[in-house]
């Protein structure tokens, strides 16, 4: 049986970018990391944000659709994106997000107190205290590292076949079920960040692509051959697996799992300093040499964007 780390990284579908960019930096404190375009779409912004070098298990990104049609969160996808925070930092974001007029709910799940809330084009968030995790190194505003979110606590999934994703995350991908806790199972994977996954076994209906939702979640792969592996081993395991993809930042796969929710596995390698500095990470929009011809246009047509402080 393989085994991944945990979660490499989780790909969202927004609405207009400054007001995507303001809320992820200006308000929870993450460095946008990377500026680019949707490889698949390039009139379209792909934005990284994450820790301070955007580390495997840190970074969230968004596709987005300035006048897009509002999704539904459902089954099929990720239903909440959970971030950790270092012990005792729980205060500072209750005071932050009432700081920024953002409503939130407190609720106990595994012995663990999360605060709730969603982002301003819907997509629902958490906030955890974990010990795990590496602290990050980040300071932006008033988020400092001693607050900072490490990372992904990880997610709760939205399954439209909840046994049948529980058996293939346990037996196929190698995360081990730590409980049961009403109609959520958790399952993690050995990673001490992006590593516990809650699976809701109950429906609330099926979803529908748009703003406000998850496109997909992804899964790490040490490397190339690590991934090459994963491919065969779930082609061999009855799963429709696409070809390599080269994302510039990583590499991927595809599949649907039988919950209907799309995985990917990405590499771990080469990460995002490879076309700028470490310093200057999501200063300049980066693209991919067969649009770099287009630079021209796709700068002119893409929605301005900038990183503003508000505290």
């Amino acid at each position: 049986m393989k085994k991944t780390a945990g979660i490499h990284h989780i790909s969202a579908i927004v609405g207009h970018p400054q007001e995507n960019v303001d809320f992820y930096t200006a308000v929870l404190g993450l460095r946008l990391v990377k500026k680019t375009v949707n490889f698949d779409d390039p009139g379209t912004y792909h934005l990284y944000f994450g820790d301070e070098t955007g580390k495997p298990g840190t970074i969230i990104t968004f596709f987005p659709w300035a006048r897009g049609r509002q999704g539904k969160i459902g089954d099929g996808q990720v239903g909440v994106t959970s971030y950790a925070v270092p012990i005792g930092a729980m205060p500072f974001w209750e005071k932050r997000l009432t700081k920024f007029n953002i409503d939130f709910t407190k609720d106990e799940r595994f012995g663990e107190t999360y605060i709730s809330f969603a982002d301003p084009h819907g997509l629902q968030l958490e906030i955890v205290e974990r010990k795990a995790g590496e602290q990050n190194s980040w300071t932006f505003g008033e988020v400092t590292p001693n607050v900072a979110i490490k990372g992904f606590g990880g997610a709760t999934l939205l399954s439209a076949e909840p046994v049948k994703t529980v058996q293939l995350l346990e037996e196929g991908m190698g995360l081990r079920k730590v409980g049961e806790e009403g109609d959520i199972i958790r399952l993690a994977a050995y990673s001490d960040i992006g590593n516990i996954i809650d699976i809701k076994t109950t429906s609330i209906g099926r979803g529908t692509m748009g703003v406000g939702t998850v496109h997909h979640i992804a899964w790490r792969a040490e490397d190339d051959a690590d991934q090459s592996d994963w491919q065969q081993y779930l082609q061999k395991h009855g799963y429709g697996v696409t070809p390599v993809k080269d994302r510039n930042y990583f590499h991927s796969v595809y599949f649907r799992e039988h919950g209907e929710i799309l995985f990917e596995i990405a590499t771990d390698s080469p990460g995002f300093a490879i076309d700028e500095s470490t310093e200057s990470l999501g200063e300049n929009l980066k693209l991919p040499p067969q649009y770099e011809v287009h630079r021209q246009k796709l700068e002119n047509s893409l929605i301005p964007i900038e990183v503003r402080e508000f505290d």
